[in-house]
C-alpha cells in the first residue's frame, strides 16, 4: 500500500485521469476540476493523492502542464489552479495504443 491506497487504486486513479483529459483534448483542465470529477468514482480520494498521481503522469510524458497567461509566477501556482493537458503520448495510452505497466490493472 502507498499511503493508504493500494496499487489496483492508484493504477484506477491514473486511468481516470487520463480518460478526464481525453473527453476534452485538445483543451487542459486544472486540478481542482480533475478532483471533482473523480471524486464521484472514488469518494476518498484527497487532493495530496492527486497530486501525486499527477506529477507521475508529468513526469512519464502523459501529460504536460500547462502556463495560463493569467500566471504571474508559474512556480508559485498553487496545484489545485495549475491546468493539465493530455500529451499525444498520453492519447494514445488513453486509447490503448500503448502500454505502461504502472498503469495497467
Amino acid at each position: 500500500m502507498a499511503n493508504g491506497r493500494d496499487t489496483r487504486l492508484i493504477k484506477r486513479i491514473r486511468n481516470e485521469i487520463l480518460v478526464a483529459l481525453k473527453v476534452v483534448y485538445p483543451a487542459a483542465l486544472q486540478a481542482k476540476q480533475l478532483v471533482r470529477s473523480l471524486i464521484v468514482l472514488f469518494p476518498t480520494i484527497e487532493f495530496d493523492h492527486l497530486k501525486r498521481d499527477l506529477h507521475y503522469l508529468v513526469e512519464k510524458g502523459y501529460i504536460s502542464r500547462v502556463i495560463a497567461d493569467v500566471e504571474n509566477d508559474n512556480g508559485l501556482t498553487p496545484w489545485r489552479n495549475r491546468w493539465f493537458r493530455l500529451t499525444t503520448s498520453g492519447m494514445e495510452l488513453a486509447d490503448r495504443c500503448i502500454k505502461d505497466p504502472a498503469l495497467e490493472e
